[in-house]
């Protein structure tokens, strides 16, 4: 699956009407963060039932600031929670959601 373009107005219906989305929080000028955009773009292909999203933090500052994402690369994710969790734990729920790696 493609990764979704994230911003204020398809945030919310995303997170809440997908089983499970995992974000990734960018910025143009983080060169960390455009480096790691080609490894979040073959996740998503490798694991098509998982909602793979970016959200430049620059177009779209209201998500960060409420995500408390700062200058690094930030990974969320939200697993039918309505929330979103940190990275902590996402190899986990990964495993839990599509039966683990190398399927």
């Amino acid at each position: 699956m493609a990764v979704v373009k994230l911003d204020k107005s398809n945030f919310k219906d995303t997170i809440v009407n997908n089983p499970f989305v995992i974000v990734d929080f960018w910025a143009p000028w983080c060169e960390p963060c455009v480096s790691f955009t080609p490894v979040f773009e073959a996740a998503a292909a490798a694991y098509p039932d998982i909602l793979f999203g970016m959200v430049d933090t620059e177009a779209s500052p209201e998500i960060a600031e409420y995500f408390e994402v700062g200058v690094d690369v930030v990974l969320k994710y939200s697993a039918k929670l309505g929330t979103a969790q940190d990275f902590a734990g996402l190899i986990d729920a990964i495993e839990v959601h599509v039966g683990g790696f190398g399927k």
